[in-house]
């Protein structure tokens, strides 16, 4: 069994910061990428950032500038530092992993609960 728990997200004035952290348990092989994804109230599920194995990241370009992805292979653990929030960012945060259970399993898609994001004054 694979988990991801998300923690970090919470109540933001315009203007300040948020750091996401994601961290995945049990039996994982490998993690080949992670990614950040975000949900509105009423809007689709969009991608955020993402991080691959090597350290190649990406981001959209919404939050390019203020938004940073970075990964702790150690932990299996992804973050998401955020900055100069805007109310355009508050939604529900979730990350997502591609990774292996085993040497020889395909790469699966495991998800976090979500943690909810708000900007607001």
């Amino acid at each position: 069994q694979v988990q991801l728990v998300e923690s970090g997200g919470g109540l933001v004035q315009p203007g300040g910061s948020l750091r996401l952290s994601c961290a995945a348990s049990g039996s994982i092989f490998s993690i080949n990428a992670w990614g950040w994804y975000r949900q509105a109230p009423g809007k689709q599920r969009e991608l955020v950032a993402i991080i691959t194995s090597g350290g190649t990241a990406n981001s959209a370009d919404s939050v390019k500038g203020r938004f940073t992805i970075s990964r702790d292979n150690a932990k299996n653990t992804v973050y998401l530092q955020m900055n100069s929030l805007k109310p355009e960012d508050t939604a529900i945060y979730y990350c997502n992993a591609q990774l292996k259970v085993g040497i020889l399993n395909p790469i699966s898609s495991y998800w976090g609960q979500g943690t909810q994001v708000t900007v607001s004054s």
